[in-house]
């Protein structure tokens, strides 16, 4: 008894319970460990499962630690397994239990308001595939900003937060060059609001080779031209759990920035080198789109002023502290015409009427960028892509990016596209669901092989959006097209693809090297309408489908991630994000997405309208990558 009375005076504030610990410890030992052996203490034990309630002779089980006690010394011991002293666990957190489905699939935002998720991103940590972080658009606060997410076993459980971007002043004649940072981080300054911003919108997230997290957004506000570009980083150990803060003035973690109503940062996503061999191992690379309007731009087909939207660069070598001065990067090809439609000073070939820029990195360093174009002659857009070779230290400002004149990866048909208006005039649409739409270029690469894949929909067929599908075996210089789409399902539309490769992830998997890299393709699908046009409001509802097949042997194999929920309504009507997400791993697929499964209860609705029916959140699920 002399060996447990430590315990028992250790375990006294639990209350009440030093005879209980006392009987426990006794029937569950046979000889007391020393002290100078630094056993784990009973509650660790007991969190482990070496030690277990007591039982008298009869079976009779005597009184144990409570739950609680034992479920908070699991949570020590779980983040201790993933060497990290920061305290974050494997709880899901807020309203884990609005999942109204028994698909399988599990909500990623943790908030537990009924404001709109959306518009999602997600990644993996090359040194740790168990440790999942994602993004989306968030409204849970007011005003749309961006929200992060994070795993740490596996997506089964999700936390979720804020960035730390509200502190930050705008005054981007800060971003000009200085003795302590070379770069010049904005396109046409101007004066500063010296305001903390309104909004953000755009989310994009990346991991570096040594578990460092990004995470992206565009921020901006409502009154002012004020609009900038920041990224900020999440220590290894944090996991994806909390990211840095950006001060409220200077260049750290601002990629560009300005206050001027003759331009606009729109659409950026992000990409870090985590190959382990590269030379540019834990580089930052961002793509965003800048729009420039002038009143020389100005007509009668064209009262806003605009000028072009050309896709911009930036690189960092620092983790993200410091960022190259961006460049454009879109380029002039003959492949393009009217660049200098707008601005007669522009050449004719520029490839400056662009959005939806999305970058990859390739095993050798290089990085690849595809991007939508409309720089054609007729309602055939185009998908180009551009390959860059990035090179010098953004510290000391000689980072470059390097870019090539830009190549075609294929058409983009809009030719009879469904159209709505969500009160902006009328915009390509989904007309069953009743969301707008886009015809945005993602690109994947196999981490085995490099080569890589791009996907977009597009209006081919005349009747409904189908996947397309162009492949690159050179890193990018040239890209043959599939001769059918993805998806193998037809008189449905078919939105908003998202890419990766199966089995090519260098991430702790044992994947078989000499395996084949399925390619992975997710996407919204839905019914078309049985009338129209005009399209005025949701009258179908949509799902989430992944596909699976090799290479340009389209249609791929497709299997249904998530069940059939309404459009959008209220406030959140026409809306559900431009953009949804996927990661492999191994061949365990990682698609997410928002829908509008989650509804709300007539009793909030009653007490204080929220606005809306049916709320929109992201959800997750792991799948095996189909294979044909």
């Amino acid at each position: 008894m002399l060996k447990l009375r430590p315990f028992m005076v250790k375990l006294a504030s639990l209350g009440g319970i030093v005879l209980m610990v006392t009987v426990a410890l006794h029937f569950a030992f046979s000889t007391a460990t020393p002290q100078s052996a630094k056993a784990d203490s009973p509650i660790l034990q007991a969190a482990k499962g070496t030690l277990r309630p007591a039982k008298l002779s009869n079976g009779h089980v005597l009184p144990f630690f409570s739950g609680g006690v034992i479920d908070a010394a699991s949570n020590v011991l779980n983040s201790n397994a993933n060497s990290n002293a920061i305290g974050i666990a494997n709880d899901t957190l807020g309203c884990s239990d609005r999942n109204l489905s028994n698909s399988g699939d599990i909500r990623v935002n943790q908030d537990c308001t009924y404001r709109r998720q959306a518009e999602e991103s997600i990644a993996v940590n090359p040194t740790n595939p168990k440790n999942l972080i994602a993004g989306q658009n968030d409204s849970r606060i007011g005003f749309n900003h961006c929200g992060f997410d994070y795993s740490l076993d596996g997506g089964h459980n999700w936390g979720d937060g804020l960035p730390p971007f509200w502190q930050h002043l705008n005054d981007p004649q800060a971003q000009l060059p200085s003795a302590a940072d070379p770069n010049s981080n904005t396109i046409l300054d101007g004066t500063g609001t010296m305001h903390t911003y309104d909004a953000a919108s755009d989310p994009g997230v990346t991991f570096d080779s040594q578990g460092n997290a990004f995470f992206s957004c565009v921020v901006f506000d409502v009154f002012s031209n004020a609009s900038a570009l920041l990224v900020t980083a999440s220590p290894a150990a944090a996991h994806g759990s909390f990211y840095n803060n950006v001060p409220e003035l200077g260049h750290p973690y601002v990629v560009v920035e300005d206050n001027s109503p003759l331009v606009l940062h729109d659409k950026p996503f992000i990409r870090a080198d985590n190959f382990a061999s590269s030379p540019n191992r834990d580089n930052v690379y961002a793509v965003w789109t800048v729009f420039k309007y002038g009143t020389n731009c100005i007509s009668a087909s064209n009262p806003g002023g605009y000028c072009e939207s050309p896709i911009y660069f930036s690189m960092s070598t620092d983790h993200a502290v410091t960022w190259s001065t961006p460049e454009e990067i879109s380029g002039v090809s003959p492949l393009c015409v009217g660049g200098n439609t707008f601005n007669t000073t522009l050449s004719p070939n520029a490839c400056n009427f662009d959005q939806g820029a999305d970058p990859i990195v390739l095993p050798n360093g290089d990085v690849v960028v595809t991007f939508n174009n409309a720089n054609t002659p007729s309602t055939v857009n185009q998908q180009l892509a551009v390959h860059c070779h990035p090179t010098g230290q953004s510290p000391n400002g000689t980072a470059h990016g390097n870019c090539a004149a830009p190549v075609k990866v294929g058409d983009d048909v809009t030719t009879g596209e469904p159209l709505c208006d969500f009160g902006r005039g009328p915009e390509e649409c989904v007309p069953g669901p009743f969301i707008r739409t886009n015809d945005f270029p993602r690109i994947a690469v196999d981490r085995k092989s490099g080569s890589l894949y791009v996907v977009w929909q597009d209006y081919k067929s005349g009747h409904e959006y189908d996947i397309e599908i162009s492949q690159s075996t050179d890193g990018g210089l040239t890209w043959t097209e599939a001769n059918s789409p993805v998806n193998p399902s037809t008189g449905l539309d078919h939105y908003m693809p998202a890419v990766d490769v199966a089995n090519s992830n260098s991430m702790n998997t044992n994947a078989n090297a000499n395996e084949p890299s399925n390619v992975a393709v997710s996407y919204y699908r839905s019914p078309q309408p049985t009338s129209g046009p005009p399209f005025t409001q949701a009258t179908t509802g949509q799902e989430y489908f992944l596909a699976g097949g090799e290479g340009l042997e389209t249609p791929y194999l497709e299997v249904r991630a998530a069940p059939m929920t309404p459009g959008p309504d209220g406030i959140q009507a026409g809306f559900n994000g431009d953009y949804s997400g996927l990661v492999v791993i191994g061949t365990i697929a990682y698609p997410i997405w928002s829908d509008t499964r989650n509804k709300v209860p007539a009793s909030v609705n009653t007490i204080t309208p929220q606005g809306v029916i049916h709320d929109e959140d992201i959800f997750t699920i792991a799948l095996r990558v189909p294979n044909p």
